[in-house]
């Protein structure tokens, strides 16, 4: 388990991290989402003990992460542009690995090369941007460390290849206990693969969930009422996070399971009414704009 405890960070007069606390359990996918610019790679940075905090504190399994080498043998960090040593081909950088993390699994990394068509001896300089990052994610999955932090995972990865590094993600969580932390913005491919949810906006935490329990208790609702009266007691009682009126249609984000929102809503005659839940994208928006973070702002100014 990652537990990072009032965390804050300093860049000269930016705070890109305030008194953020997040706990990361083990076993599960957790995804780390955010506005730009909310400190998403930087948290990733000090869980990988790249950087140190200025206050609060970050443990692995209940050790310090900066300067603890026992503590970083648990942490691969793969940033949104991987390092790769000059010059250096595949090979020269897994027998590099292979002295860092001692558990590193040499023979499932070249297995893995190979099927993913990527040279041993090419120099990666000469790479692509998404054979970069696939060879990263190989060095990442096959390095014995228990947490994977992905910056950006997906990103240069065309649709097959994403698909496929889902399911190597599945498959070396059920053998190897690979717990993966996901930092993107790219709220669809999360979507279908995290367990857990974290938001950040502007350098702290909005919420942090599991993603079905934030998606059951948040409803866009859909409803023409009758008449006035009801229209009042509809909207009376309710949890409105958002809420817009075209005509007669009213389009509601609400706060509450999908029973309760039925519920409320029997007691009025409509028109027309449904309940949906939101996706990911749909309730990122929504948290954010009710911390002023409002998308009609950037569109029209």
């Amino acid at each position: 388990m990652i537990e990072i405890n009032s965390v804050s960070k300093t860049f000269e007069d930016i705070l890109a991290v305030d008194d953020v606390s997040v706990t990361m359990k083990e076993d599960t996918v957790f995804g780390l989402i955010g506005t730009n610019g909310a400190g998403k790679s930087t948290v990733l940075r000090m869980i990988a003990g790249v950087l140190k905090a200025d206050k609060g504190i970050i443990m692995v399994d209940g050790l310090p992460v900066f300067d603890n080498i026992k503590a970083k043998e648990k942490v691969f960090f793969i940033a949104d542009e991987p390092y790769f040593f000059a010059n250096a081909n595949a090979e020269e950088m897994e027998k590099y690995f292979s002295t860092i993390y001692r558990q590193f699994r040499r023979d499932d990394f070249y297995t893995y090369m190979d099927n993913f068509g990527l040279s041993r001896k090419r120099k990666i300089n000469t790479f692509s941007k998404g054979m970069k990052k696939q060879l990263a994610l190989l060095c990442g999955i096959c390095s014995g460390a228990k947490y994977l932090l992905c910056d950006e995972t997906f990103d240069g990865l065309d649709p097959v290849m994403r698909q496929g590094v889902k399911s190597i993600f599945a498959k070396e969580m059920e053998n190897w206990g690979l717990t993966p932390i996901i930092a993107s913005h790219n709220l669809r491919e999360l979507e279908d693969i995290c367990d857990h949810v974290g938001l950040l906006h502007k350098g702290g935490v909005l919420l942090s969930k599991d993603l079905e329990d934030m998606k059951c208790n948040i409803q866009k609702v859909q409803c023409v009422f009758k008449n006035a009266e009801d229209e009042k007691k509809g909207l009376e009682g309710l949890n409105v996070m958002k809420e817009e009126k075209r005509g007669s249609l009213y389009t509601l984000t609400v706060r509450g399971n999908r029973e309760e929102i039925i519920s409320h809503f029997s007691t009025v005659d409509t028109i027309f009414f449904e309940a949906l839940p939101l996706s990911l994208e749909e309730i990122f928006i929504s948290e954010t704009e009710v911390v002023g973070y409002d998308i009609k702002k950037l569109i029209l100014g």
